[in-house]
């Protein structure tokens, strides 16, 4: 049967045309489409902040009706969309063709898209890259790294395109990195790290993601700073949690998963309910556990 009602009542009292109910917008502040000002509320207001990746209308549709408060078109899609092992041949082409697929079934989730491989590699060609993922749908970008970065994240700012930083392990640096491992370890990197991290805010990022990093660090590093962070094998301690859709779910991408994935799919016993499922666990706080994070 046909969800009945607007999108705004189906919201408010809970999906159930995908065989489960959920109870995740109980207090009518989040109900509301989000907007970059409202993560900024969330932290202040120690609400967590469920984030999923999406690469089409129909798997947007899904989470945006589940619970899901952000949406990443990742250049991840490389590899679980493409099959590639890397991210670094994805272009600006592909991720607005994504990006503009995901737009048409959201209504209440913020779209964050990423700017691929040396798409930020100076300012002006952030910006040109930055308006046509704008302009397919996005209400974000986000960019890896800081250093020299500083100042795409400042230019893109000033012209009113909101950036989402990203630190910690950044999959586009895999050529110098030598592969995917845990960053911020050493006292040196982790204060590096939180260098970073306060910088980016400084510059006017909006969101921060901190990737395979450990618990404590990331903690440590969101406590420090005033905009939400994102983890992604960064513990419980961030202001919210991201995962590759495809992970989330189980499926066979033709990669190792990593320590931090857990498949919601089995509890969740659909798609709907494994997205139900991982909103519900990221903001009571059961996910991540120790088993799904590093130390």
């Amino acid at each position: 049967m046909p969800p009945v009602g607007t999108a705004r009542e189906r919201v408010r009292r809970g999906p159930t045309n995908y065989g489960c109910r959920v109870g995740y917008l109980d207090d009518d502040r989040w109900a509301k489409a989000w907007t970059v000002p409202s993560l900024a509320a969330a932290k202040a207001s120690g609400r967590k902040l469920a984030m999923l990746t999406a690469y089409d209308a129909s798997f947007a549709r899904v989470l945006d009706r589940h619970g899901v408060d952000l949406v990443l078109v990742g250049d991840s899609l490389g590899m679980v969309v493409r099959g590639l092992s890397s991210t670094i041949s994805v272009t600006v082409a592909d991720m607005s063709y994504h990006t503009a697929a995901v737009a048409t079934g959201l209504s209440r989730a913020l779209l964050v898209a990423d700017l691929p491989f040396l798409a930020d590699a100076t300012p002006e060609r952030a910006l040109d890259a930055a308006q046509r993922l704008v302009q397919s749908g996005a209400q974000m970008v986000k960019l890896e790294g800081a250093g020299h970065k500083l100042d795409v994240i400042r230019f893109l700012v000033e012209r009113e395109i909101p950036v989402c930083a990203h630190l910690g392990l950044t999959p586009q640096s895999v050529l110098r990195l030598g592969g995917y491992s845990v960053q911020g370890r050493e006292e040196r990197a982790a204060a590096r790290l939180h260098e970073d991290a306060l910088a980016v805010a400084q510059a006017g990022a909006s969101l921060l993601v901190l990737e395979c990093v450990p618990s404590s660090v990331a903690a440590s590093v969101t406590a420090s700073i005033p905009i939400p962070t994102i983890g992604i094998g960064a513990g419980p301690g961030c202001d919210g949690q991201v995962l590759v859709l495809h992970d989330m779910l189980g499926l066979d991408t033709g990669h190792r998963a990593p320590k931090f994935v857990k498949d919601f799919l089995g509890e969740g016993g659909s798609v709907a309910g494994a997205v139900a499922a991982y909103c519900a666990a990221v903001r009571d706080g059961s996910f991540p556990d120790a088993a799904h994070a590093y130390q």
